[in-house]
């Protein structure tokens, strides 16, 4: 990099950064809807849970070959589709009347332009960082935090105001602004930036930047990284790990209601937990590049079950408050070693691809720990054994993810 001038990697974090806001401020908002569509349609609890559980499922599933097509086409074209599915696909739910509308509109639609920006957002700042990589994607992956105090407040209010419908296409339109920023920000790696850019600074062992595209060796190369046992355990640990956040996510508003705390109540521990979650992104991803990335991540995963364990002997509002620090901080140095992770694990090649094979995980769990803890619900009037399960599951996960560091590096 020249000296005095600001490493382009960093607008380039700022941009992911926005990416991230909206992608988890839109989805994990959420919970804010949950109530108003079940009234509004009359369903069961869990029948609403299902059409996140569809997002959340779609969203990752999707990231496998969105991820492949942004290694192909670049991030910034695929940043700009996804904007324009996203916004579309809520412009289909505000029009919708039916269940199944919602399921197609919402569930699906949108959730392909939200994944999109979720594989770019995160996949694209291990590229441009090594000496700092966790710094990086922490103040990167911060924006979920702002994310989750930001959207769901003002859904709340909005909500309140005008009704779901209205309140929904108002937060897309602003969150859709926002993507056209960042992809004015996102560039697709620093081999773009010159030869006569000095990036020792960054990369003490030299940059190399990948092969020009190859259709077999590009196959080859990410089946021997899916292929490999150090894969399959992070895949699994994965599945585990994210299951005490999604049920949390979804049904932590609603689990407030039911203690009598109230709705808001929900939304506050929510808000704290987004404000959380990103000073400890910021804060654990600079530690963690000195005391080890991967031992991080392996901890904060357990601190997140254990606090799930927790949570149904939680009955006030101060103890909703405690749950959401403890289970905020320890979200937050996860989420933010989560791009690291695989770039430390698998290497750089391919990133986005890899990535997105990798987050396949995050569609069983969401797809099953959301609409799982709502039919439990359903059946007990009680969140209870849905949240002990949650943590049980995400202890596992911590293991097997653990398990992984001591498997050989994948050989390309």
């Amino acid at each position: 990099m020249r000296t005095g001038s600001l490493y382009t990697g960093w607008s380039v974090a700022s941009g992911c950064f926005l990416g991230i806001l909206v992608m988890f401020g839109v989805s994990y908002s959420f919970g804010v809807f949950l109530t108003p569509i079940q009234r509004d349609l009359e369903l069961a609890r869990s029948g609403v849970s299902l059409i996140f559980s569809l997002q959340t499922g779609v969203i990752y599933v999707a990231a496998a070959a969105l991820g492949i097509a942004a290694d192909r086409y670049g991030v910034r074209r695929m940043l700009a589709f996804g904007a324009a599915a996203f916004l579309s696909g809520v412009a289909l739910t505000v029009l919708v009347r039916s269940f199944s509308g919602l399921l197609v509109a919402y569930g699906i639609v949108t959730a392909i332009g939200l994944s999109a920006v979720y594989v770019v957002s995160y996949a694209t700042v291990p590229r441009w960082f090594e000496r700092r990589r966790g710094l990086a994607t922490g103040l990167a992956t911060s924006g979920l935090g702002v994310g989750m105090v930001a959207v769901p407040s003002a859904a709340e209010v909005l909500i309140g105001r005008f009704g779901w419908r209205p309140a929904l296409l108002s937060i897309a339109v602003c969150a859709t602004a926002v993507l056209v920023v960042a992809t004015r920000l996102i560039r697709e790696s620093p081999a773009g930036l010159g030869s006569d850019v000095d990036l020792s600074g960054e990369f003490p062992d030299g940059y190399t930047e990948a092969a020009p595209f190859d259709r077999t060796t590009y196959r080859e190369e990410l089946w021997a990284v899916v292929a490999s046992r150090r894969f399959a355990l992070v895949f699994v640990g994965w599945i585990g790990v994210y299951a005490t956040i999604f049920v949390v996510f979804v049904h932590l508003v609603a689990h407030a209601a039911d203690l009598g705390v109230g709705e808001r109540a929900g939304v506050i521990a929510f808000a704290v937990m987004g404000v959380t979650t990103g000073l400890a992104r910021i804060v654990v991803g600079w530690l963690s590049d000195r005391v080890g990335r991967f031992r991080t991540f392996v901890a904060c995963s357990a601190t997140m079950a254990v606090a799930t364990f927790a949570l149904p002997v939680v009955d006030s509002m101060v103890g909703l408050l405690v749950f959401a620090v403890v289970f905020g901080s320890a979200y937050g140095g996860n989420g933010a070693l989560l791009s690291p992770l695989t770039a430390d694990l698998f290497g750089r090649a391919n990133p986005n691809a890899v990535f997105g094979l990798v987050s396949l995980s995050f569609a069983v769990s969401g797809v099953i720990a959301p609409w799982g803890a709502g039919l439990i619900y359903d059946l007990q009037g009680t969140y209870t054994l849905a949240f002990l399960l949650a943590g049980v599951i995400g202890f596992v996960g911590s293991g097997l993810v653990a398990l992984a560091g001591f498997e050989p590096t994948p050989s390309r």
